[in-house]
């Protein structure tokens, strides 16, 4: 984080503290504010929160053992934020895009709650306009989509009705909704998805988002917290370009993965400070949270990547919690957390250890 970004988010972190001593106690939150509470405990607390997609649903030679996750073989212990995908959800289907039922989805959803971890939710929706999947570029449909009246932007609000739906029905077993971090349109920055800086326009991408946010709010969603989250940006101004405004977001995330093994960790530093720096110059101001929303090194290409490489990357920055990609069952090598014989084990352990980071058992404890 450059001196600049430090003063600035130290100041208007100050005014904030002083601003929360004055308010009196709320008399009930919804959930989306409970878990924005939890997490700035954790951001003043100078603690990180770790997550790792998928992390219950499958693993390094296995797959639907809900009690199991290849990070708990390694730590003893869950991550403490787990994010899941709706990809599929928008056709009705009965599983999302990596097979994992919905159904278990929601039970997996519950008992991270339960044991004290928090939960997010990607979404990588089909291409309308084509029918293939979130990569297919061939087409795009945003500018039908954000257009009412045309078929497409009818399509847009059912498959929008069908997620707000599905994250409404996330329960906890009293009954009461459990609030997740949802990051809808990500990594807009890049063009791989059809949503991408070159498939729609700013204005067209603003109101992608605009449209998601007046679908969830008919429908009272409450237990949502909203992340933006670019990938890829030149510059501050590249990274805010397409930003909807902060009545719809609650986040300001960054996604950088690191590629090309030792060789590519200076570049992969350098870029993610460029997208971490100005996420937080725009939370800073806004009061809100900052996270790095998605990463890591595929396959653990460098062996101590968790403490010669994450740790330091996240030195000086309030981050709220670092999210990384999947253990696949099913694709050699794409794999983002350690497992028992791996390597990489002995960094993993070192950076369950570190204090400042926080798994489920240490997040059981900032209820």
């Amino acid at each position: 984080m450059t001196l600049m970004t430090k003063i600035v988010y130290a100041a208007f972190a100050a005014l904030a503290v002083a601003s929360c001593a004055t308010k009196a106690p709320e008399v009930a939150q919804a959930p989306a504010e409970s878990l924005r509470n939890r997490l700035q405990m954790c951001v003043d607390s100078g603690k990180v929160v770790f997550g790792q997609h998928d992390a219950t649903s499958y693993g390094i030679g296995w797959r639907g053992e809900s009690a199991r996750s290849d990070v708990k073989s390694v730590v003893g212990d869950y991550p403490g934020l787990i994010n899941w995908d709706l990809g599929l959800i928008e056709w009705d289907a009965p599983s999302q895009l990596d097979g994992v039922p919905f159904d278990d989805i929601r039970a997996g959803v519950a008992a991270q709650d339960a044991r004290g971890g928090i939960n997010a939710i990607s979404w990588h929706p089909r291409n309308a306009a084509t029918g293939g999947d979130s990569w297919d570029v061939s087409a795009s449909p945003v500018a039908e989509m954000v257009t009412p009246g045309t078929a497409f932007a009818d399509t847009l609000d059912l498959w929008l009705g069908r997620a707000a739906d599905f994250i409404l029905s996330l329960k906890d077993a009293d009954g009461r909704r459990v609030p997740v971090l949802f990051r809808p349109w990500h990594e807009h920055t890049g063009s791989w998805f059809w949503w991408g800086k070159d498939l729609c326009t700013p204005e067209q991408y603003k109101e992608l988002w605009r449209r998601t946010r007046a679908v969830f709010d008919a429908k009272g969603v409450d237990n949502v917290l909203w992340v933006y989250s670019p990938d890829r940006v030149a510059d501050f101004d590249d990274y805010a370009e397409r930003y909807p405004g902060d009545e719809y977001v609650d986040v300001f995330g960054a996604d950088a993965y690191h590629h090309g093994g030792e060789a590519g960790t200076e570049e992969f530093m350098a870029r993610a400070r460029v997208q971490l720096d100005a996420a937080v110059r725009m939370a800073a101001p806004a009061g809100k949270l900052v996270a790095l929303s998605e990463t890591g090194c595929e396959g653990l290409a460098v062996t101590d990547w968790y403490d010669s490489v994450l740790t330091p990357l996240m030195e000086g920055y309030p981050l709220a919690y670092v999210c990384v990609w999947r253990n696949a069952d099913n694709i050699p090598g794409h794999f983002y957390a350690p497992y028992p014989g791996h390597p990489s084990c002995q960094s993993f352990v070192k950076f369950y250890n570190n204090p400042k980071i926080l798994f489920a058992a240490g997040m059981a404890q900032m209820k």
